[in-house]
């Protein structure tokens, strides 16, 4: 039996899925797209200061290990023999930014994760160096000037800590986003490392020219960034290097697998949803929310606040292709938020049981800004609010809340995406872990009032990474020819609501939106001042102390 077993799955790719909230490692069979096994490590988020968040690098690198390990035994279990894995792909978490002792192997910080806020005085400071009628940045690179982006975070890290410039003054420094720190450790590290990226991660740099498809000089100069520390840039979709395997590793099996795939998170969602057409779209719920459409063979520079970014480029001598892409900054954080900074869940998966208790909110609207406000309005001076309490308020509507601020903030992208567009979607295809939850489907479905499509896999992030993978010349277990792909069965979800209903919230949402502005300036921001409180609004204290009571209620059992 495990003799026809084998005979049957022939080649195998795996993909480590490098997210923000965890780590996975899957395998699948390159010849049906099945994931045959996979394992997940959560990790950490670190807050050392308010608007600060940071992981540790040597954690992401050693939960990579472990999903490593700990797949290859339950393949083993499975006897499925993991010689059969051909190639590895990588998809990552973007714009998180890591600075390494090229020497030692040894971070010389904290990971500067996505959502980091410390950066607001340097963007402000760097938007007026940029003239008013030639915003020479986002013509080269698509994204408006953000702390969301690895070029500012990097700048931050080089004017405040010693450790960074020294390393760089005596050229042992290198950059990287999460790809390429993977990259270099899992092909060596400090013996013979390979230092690259590929063109969908360097997009979210603000220092890669997205029409010449390299680092930019007068980017690279305008952010004071010292080209000799930025990666090779590469495809997402060509041998980068064999992989080494760590001593603290029981899957030697894997000694020599190429690693051949790279993509941003994102980007390989598009990939895995088949995304391939000029108008195709997809939207994944992960710990933020992303809506791309694939706009081809060319730039569409947006006039409604989206971006427009490297969809993928799969293969060395294949065209690059272009997307517009609207980022949403808290989706399931705002779960985790729930779960871990109020305790009104004790895991993720209660949520749905939650909303399903009561079935609307009440009135009660969440806009759940904790970083400021992403696309469409890139208002950094944002902060969460949770609006329209009554003493009928309980924990189930402000669960019920929270899943509905993740449709509208999808319903704000998508309209801004038609309009870029000019033809709107007819159906939206989604993925990611918040997927499994039914009730945040169904309310997507009314609030877009367009059907909602999910695939039967919903790990279609890693599904991206292990097709470039499998495809690379000199691997080629994958084929990406429109024949050759498997058909995916999916799970559609119809809107049950008459469209009136769907923009009376709609419009309401809009209004909480407009409260939640201009609540910090940039110093209460950065020093995590005290003295902010002072300032605020008595309605901040109001739900403050409703959304206490309501937590401290449930922790004593109270109904």
């Amino acid at each position: 039996m495990a003799a026809a077993n084998k005979a049957v799955l022939g080649p195998l790719v795996g993909a480590v899925d490098q997210g923000t909230s965890s780590t996975r490692f899957l395998v699948f069979n390159s010849k049906t797209a099945e994931l045959l096994s996979h394992h997940q490590v959560e990790l950490k988020q670190e807050f050392p200061k308010e608007g600060w968040v940071e992981q540790d690098p040597k954690e992401i690198l050693n939960s990579v290990y472990e999903c490593i390990e700990k797949t290859c035994e339950k393949l083993g279990q499975l006897n499925i023999d993991i010689s059969n894995i051909k190639a590895i792909g990588v998809s990552n978490q973007r714009e998180t930014t890591v600075v390494w002792d090229k020497l030692t192997g040894e971070p010389l910080y904290n990971a500067v994760v996505w959502l980091d806020l410390r950066t607001q005085s340097t963007v402000e400071n760097l938007s007026k160096r940029i003239p008013g009628n030639n915003n020479f940045v986002k013509s080269k690179t698509g994204l408006p000037l953000s702390t969301y982006f690895s070029a500012v975070k990097l700048r931050w890290l080089l004017d405040n800590v010693r450790k960074v410039q020294k390393a760089v003054e005596e050229e042992r420094a290198l950059f990287g986003t999460v790809d390429s720190w993977l990259i270099w450790c899992l092909t060596g590290g400090a013996n013979g490392g390979v230092h690259c990226t590929d063109v969908t991660n360097a997009s979210r740099t603000m220092l890669f020219n997205i029409h010449s498809l390299e680092w930019d000089k007068e980017l690279c100069e305008f952010f004071e960034i010292p080209m000799k520390i930025l990666p090779n840039v590469r495809s997402s979709s060509e041998i980068y290097g064999l992989m080494k395997i760590s001593h603290s590793l029981k899957a030697g099996a894997l000694e020599g697998v190429p690693i051949s795939g790279c993509l941003g998170d994102q980007s390989a969602a598009l990939v895995g949803q088949m995304c391939f057409q000029d108008g195709q779209a997809k939207n994944t719920y992960g710990t933020g929310c992303f809506l791309l459409c694939n706009t081809g063979r060319k730039c569409v520079f947006s006039e409604h606040g989206l971006l427009t970014t490297v969809a993928y480029k799969l293969g060395r001598d294949k065209p690059v292709y272009y997307a517009l892409e609207g980022s949403v900054a808290i989706a399931g954080a705002v779960v985790r938020w729930l779960r871990d900074n109020l305790g009104i869940i004790k895991t993720s998966e209660e949520i749905e049981k939650l909303a399903k208790e009561v079935g609307t909110s009440y009135g009660c609207y969440f806009v759940p800004a904790f970083s400021g406000l992403y696309a469409p309005y890139w208002e950094p001076s944002a902060r969460g609010i949770i609006c329209g309490l009554t003493q009928f308020t309980n924990r189930c509507h402000i669960a019920f809340a929270a899943l509905e601020a993740v449709c509208f903030q999808t319903r704000e992208i998508l309209d801004a995406m038609n309009r870029d567009c000019g033809m709107p979607l007819r159906h939206l295809q989604v993925d990611g872990g918040m997927t499994n939850n039914k009730i945040l489907m169904q309310l997507q479905a009314d609030i877009l009032y367009i059907p909602v499509v999910k695939p039967s896999m919903p790990e279609t992030t890693a599904l991206g990474a292990a097709m470039a993978a499998g495809a690379a010349e000199g691997v080629g277990v994958w084929s990406l020819d429109p024949e050759d792909l498997s058909a995916v069965t999916v799970e559609r979800f119809e809107p049950q609501i008459n469209a009136e209903e769907s923009e009376i919230r709609y419009s309401t949402w809009k209004k909480a939106v407009m409260k939640s502005m201009g609540w910090v300036t940039t110093q209460s921001s950065e020093s995590g001042d005290p003295s902010i409180f002072c300032s605020l609004p008595l309605g901040f204290f109001i739900v403050s102390s409703m959304v206490m009571l309501i937590g401290a209620r449930y922790l004593s059992g109270m109904p």
